[in-house]
């Protein structure tokens, strides 16, 4: 089985920290884009795994909750205010190319994609963007979708 990296997040600036709960890191990713939260002075607050999101599992027909893994209030570059729901996903979880045939991994990508359209819907209605940041985002790989 493999291992993945997982933890709680040690701040360096709390006061950026609006979550109301530790932050929780449940991969290297997770932790990277933490520590960039955290550490990158255009990013004035930011949670972990603070909202929470109605949607329907299509493969259950269940109501369940989605929770995405970041929230964060930044300044582009242009110096406008923007929020943000972030969640972490490894690049072949998001391309229906990449899955293969395997019946688990097609299986949630089909519920993932139920999750990211209630979240954009729900961001839509807030007036925030909703992204999917992968390694290729986190490690500027230079290779997008």
């Amino acid at each position: 089985m493999a291992h993945f990296a997982q933890g709680k997040y040690n701040l360096k600036n709390p006061s950026k920290y609006v979550g109301t709960k530790s932050p929780t890191y449940r991969s290297g990713w997770e932790f990277t884009f933490m520590k960039f939260c955290d550490e990158h002075r255009a990013i004035s607050q930011w949670a972990s795994e603070a909202v929470k999101i109605p949607y329907r599992n299509p493969l259950t027909g269940k109501h369940t909750i989605y929770v995405p893994d970041f929230f964060i209030v930044y300044n582009d570059q242009r110096g406008k205010q923007r929020v943000e729901l972030i969640e972490v996903k490894p690049k072949n979880q998001t391309v229906k190319e990449k899955l293969g045939k395997s019946r688990h991994n097609q299986a949630s990508w089909i519920v993932n994609q139920a999750k990211w359209e209630s979240a954009r819907a729900w961001c839509k209605q807030k007036g925030i963007l909703f992204r999917i940041v992968t390694e290729d985002d986190i490690f500027h790989t230079g290779r997008r979708k």
